[in-house]
């Protein structure tokens, strides 16, 4: 079941609310309450973000598609923003989620839009219920499977992706997260990012409210630490062939996930796949790069509706 709720009384949040004209509501998912944003009518699309995000994450994305004919839906994941800040963190139980969302509101498919752990969840889900996911876009999130093999394969990517042993810590990573009032994450997304002009203070602000919430750093973090654990004990799935028309959208200067790595080959474990690299633009591709991602997606969507 779904309840009405308001924005809280956090101010980016409050601002947001205005300058999307979203709906924001509560869904009560077998134990879990979780909060999402809804705008517009048509074709469900559901948008799942990543780390450090929230539904904020895609505040360039919703009225593009909204006004394009699409029932946007953009939920807080579980452990992020106003929803429910406890685990399990496993794969299975974040796309179960998801799942049960939509259960909720009554949509058997949607198109599923991702970025970074949201594009894992993508992944999976396209993978393993194919019956749910009608469209795939994942932005910068390799498919597992690529993951896996550059982990094994490429010192370079080894070397990028420390931050993941970094975060297996205690309370240390939580610790940087907050540091100085949020100081320290602006400075880590600006650090990511070719062009500024989109990653101000004021923007930045929703995602620094988002991560000082209790509870935030470690919830966040805990699926960085399921993922090690799960692998560490072999619990990592080969996932089945994806079918769905697929777009992955890749950020060439993203610092952690190095194209050349992880994109080439995809194609083997997905049927129908379209590429499309984005030059002299960082991680956070959807929020540095609105303009060009949403001609992408509208693109991708309008022709590859039956």
């Amino acid at each position: 079941m779904t309840r009405a709720g308001n924005c809280g009384s956090d101010r980016g949040l409050m601002m947001t609310l205005e300058a999307l004209d979203v709906q924001h509501r509560y869904a009560d998912l077998d134990g879990l309450t979780m909060h999402y944003v809804t705008r517009g009518e048509g074709p469900a699309v559901v948008l799942l973000h990543g780390f450090p995000e929230m539904w904020w994450s895609w505040r360039h994305q919703i009225e593009p598609l909204a006004r394009a004919g699409f029932r946007v839906i953009v939920p807080d994941l579980r452990g992020y923003n106003e929803t429910d800040k406890h685990g399990p963190y496993d794969i299975e139980t974040l796309t179960g989620d998801v799942k049960n969302l939509l259960d909720s509101l009554g949509i058997s498919q949607a198109t599923v839009i991702s970025h970074d752990w949201g594009g894992a969840l993508g992944w999976h889900l396209a993978a393993t219920s194919p019956d749910r996911v009608s469209r795939l876009v994942v932005m910068n999130c390799p498919h597992p499977a690529m993951m896996q093999r550059a982990l094994r394969t490429s010192a370079a990517q080894r070397k990028r992706s420390w931050y993941m042993l970094y975060f297996q810590l205690p309370w240390l990573p939580e610790r940087a997260l907050r540091a100085k009032q949020g100081a320290r994450l602006r400075s880590l997304y600006r650090a990511h990012a070719k062009s500024l002009e989109n990653f101000s203070d004021s923007e930045l602000q929703p995602i620094v409210d988002n991560v000082m919430r209790p509870g935030s750093a470690s919830a966040m973090l805990g699926w960085y630490r399921a993922a090690v654990r799960d692998a560490l004990r072999g619990r990592a799935t080969r996932l089945p062939t994806i079918d769905a028309p697929t777009l992955l959208i890749w950020a060439r200067d993203d610092k952690a996930l190095g194209y050349e790595d992880l994109v080439p080959g995809t194609e083997r474990f997905v049927r129908n796949l379209r590429v499309e690299a984005v030059s002299e633009c960082g991680h956070f591709v959807q929020s540095e790069r609105p303009e060009q991602v949403n001609a992408l997606l509208l693109e991708f969507l309008h022709t590859t509706i039956s």
